[in-house]
């Protein structure tokens, strides 16, 4: 690949330009969406807190057929594959504006989500791809900065709209985001086809023993992932009465300290190692959800919201772990079968959590959570892998 800034310090090629470009059109889409969603469901749609968390659950099932939807796409190369997903997103969420009833909006977000998770593990091994051995880390997470970057516009731009035309409808919103994504797919499409290719074959599925620790932690983070993404805003919503403009400027003042600290905890990965860095972010996490949990103060919640968002990026040591342990061929169907278990509790713990609300409320939901989490620490302690002695996977000729 053609470098385009000299220097040997320097991970910006042509190449993780178009990614990244393509990564900011589609965060921008979702950050337009992210900001709307909880009151789109609420104000709009008339939804109860109940109703929300069995969506949540139901529009993650996709996940659970990842590993078979995987198997059978495996051998198109793999931008194709990322570009259609993301095609596949951006027209869901643009029928979203349609949507004036549960059941139709059930149908919407399967749609949708089917988009999301078959374009979740490719985006990680796009990134490898155009990376060395010792800037794994920093690339993701630079790739983590652009799409914070892209969220903020997004927050930044519906805050703005809500705020001065409060009678526009948030249906607008699916509609503009969608559309926006659509221009990721585009982008995608114009990556080499020879990126991330290998020498052997990828085999369809892969299930193997020594991946069992990053199937143990995936299945971790799927428990908790819907609790720390969907109730950190639900409570404010649905307790505090937060209107748009308020979950928008949150989200946007997480975005800005995502934008500037995302590199540098990939960075810190590519120098400390998966294992120190994910055992860490555990650990915070573990105390973030306590703090949800026993302090009913509405700003204090934003704050740690900010640095729970924070903390997932961290999450990127999962796939770079994985890198360090598997063969090339075998990257891309672990990462998709990782997805698939991760998706086995995190289907059903939004299902879960809507049946036992009304009963623990949502400080016990924070609670159960922060037990989840810490029991991911000892798993992640465990994690050893020494860097392949040849790069993973391979990249794109020189142009």
């Amino acid at each position: 690949m053609k470098k385009l800034f000299k220097g040997g310090m320097s991970i910006w090629t042509s190449d993780l330009i178009t990614m990244a470009i393509a990564i900011f059109f589609m965060r921008f889409g979702e950050g337009l969406l992210g900001g709307a969603r909880t009151n789109f469901f609420v104000d709009t749609l008339s939804l109860t807190g109940g109703q929300v968390l069995w969506l949540e659950g139901i529009r993650e099932i996709p996940g659970l057929a990842l590993v078979f939807i995987a198997a059978l796409t495996m051998q198109v190369p793999i931008k194709w594959r990322a570009s259609a997903w993301a095609a596949v997103l951006g027209v869901g969420y643009m029928l979203f504006a349609l949507v004036h009833s549960y059941l139709a909006l059930l149908v919407m977000a399967v749609f949708a989500s089917f988009g999301m998770h078959g374009y979740m593990p490719l985006q990680p091994v796009l990134g490898m791809a155009m990376a060395t051995e010792s800037t794994r880390g920093r690339v993701l997470g630079s790739l983590a900065s652009v799409g914070s970057l892209a969220t903020i516009v997004g927050m930044g731009v519906l805050a703005l709209v809500s705020g001065i035309f409060e009678m526009v409808s948030l249906r607008w919103s699916y509609v503009i985001g969608g559309a926006i994504i659509l221009i990721s797919a585009v982008l995608l499409a114009r990556l080499p086809s020879s990126l991330a290719t290998t020498r052997k074959k990828e085999p369809r599925m892969v299930f193997r023993k020594r991946y069992w620790l990053y199937y143990v932690l995936t299945f971790f983070e799927g428990s908790r992932k819907q609790v720390l993404g969907t109730f950190g805003t639900l409570v404010l919503v649905d307790l505090y009465a937060w209107k748009v403009w308020q979950i928008s400027t949150r989200l946007l003042i997480s975005a800005v300290v995502s934008l500037l600290l995302s590199p540098y905890l990939g960075t810190l990965v590519d120098r400390y190692g998966s294992r120190a860095m994910l055992a860490s972010s555990y650990l915070l996490l573990t105390l973030a959800c306590v703090g949800y949990a026993v302090i009913p103060v509405p700003i204090v919640l934003a704050i740690l919201f900010v640095v729970i968002r924070l903390l997932i990026v961290l999450g990127l040591g999962l796939s770079i772990y994985v890198n360090e342990i598997a063969p090339p061929e075998e990257l891309t169907p672990t990462l998709s079968a990782g997805i698939s278990i991760n998706h086995v509790t995190s289907v059903a713990m939004p299902i879960v959590a809507g049946v036992l609300l009304p009963v623990i409320h949502y400080s016990g939901i924070f609670a159960g959570t922060a037990a989840l989490i810490a029991m991911s620490i000892p798993f992640a302690l465990a994690m050893r892998a020494k860097p392949p002695a040849v790069a993973q996977m391979g990249a794109a000729p020189a142009e």
